[in-house]
């Protein structure tokens, strides 16, 4: 399938834009079906948009832009959003800068941890009440342990290089497309699979996300049943896609975090 041409939202976004001098697509934003950096006369801005059909990705644009309000001491600020009966576009300040680095050694992981402390400790707004997090009871082996993954936190849930963006004086987190409210420690969670699959020891990963609250703050038994869930979780994503290497990287990832926990896989 050809990508969709930016070209099609231009019309919709002008009112908030100006005069559009450049509209050039971007890598970042798996889940839109356009993203792009706009130059423009207001601009510029970063922009992204889905087609305006009910379904998950309009539900994930709807969240993005009502939980953007509570995240901007820490995400770009939504300047604008457009909607008609074909696209839902945001438009975001644009930031500059580049892909946090997740390597061992890299400058960029005590600036990483200190903003995934900030977000475990950022106060739950109301808006967000709702949106209980989910997406890993399938993996877990009874709803017991699917509760362990409860709380009232707000979580980002897409922790990854792509969403860390660095730029010289701070680390911005972007790409909420899906927060949710859960258990503390999922964030710094997806952060030691992260960077197990990024070269570190999965001890050496767990050391960088002691440096979170909610994760010292946790049961470390909720580690445990999440750690597993997710091992499952890839098993069964990888299955499906054997042809994605990354989802191989990320089965091996989890299987060495879960053995360094010592969990006894069902």
């Amino acid at each position: 399938m050809s990508p969709i041409p930016a070209s099609e939202i231009r019309d919709l976004i002008r009112p908030y834009a100006g005069e559009l001098i450049s509209i050039e697509r971007t890598a970042r934003g798996f889940s839109s079906d356009i993203t792009a950096l706009v130059e423009c006369d207001e601009g510029p801005f970063f922009v992204k948009a889905v087609r305006n059909r009910a379904g998950g990705r309009r539900d994930s644009l709807t969240r993005e832009r009502l939980i953007n309000p509570f995240v901007r001491p820490i995400a770009p600020a939504l300047r604008w959003h457009a909607e008609d009966e074909h696209w839902i576009v945001l438009g975001f300040e644009a930031v500059s800068g580049r892909l946090s680095d997740f390597a061992p050694g890299s400058p960029d992981l005590p600036e990483i941890v200190e903003l995934l402390d900030r977000i475990g400790k950022m106060d739950l707004p109301e808006v967000a009440r709702d949106w209980l997090e989910t997406r890993w009871d399938r993996f877990a082996l009874d709803a017991s342990e699917a509760e362990l993954f409860r709380g009232g936190a707000l979580l980002h849930t897409d922790i990854n290089p792509s969403n860390l963006i660095v730029e010289a004086w701070k680390v911005w987190a972007v790409d909420w497309a899906w927060p949710t409210r859960g258990a503390g420690f999922i964030d710094p969670a997806q952060f030691v699979i992260q960077l197990i699959t990024a070269g570190h020891a999965a001890e050496a990963a767990e050391s960088w996300a002691s440096h979170c609250a909610a994760w010292t703050e946790a049961d470390p038994k909720a580690i445990d049943a999440f750690a597993a869930a997710t091992l499952r979780m890839y098993r069964t994503f990888a299955d499906r896609k054997p042809e994605e290497s990354w989802l191989k990287a990320m089965v091996s990832a989890a299987r060495s975090w879960v053995g360094h926990r010592g969990v006894t896989m069902a």
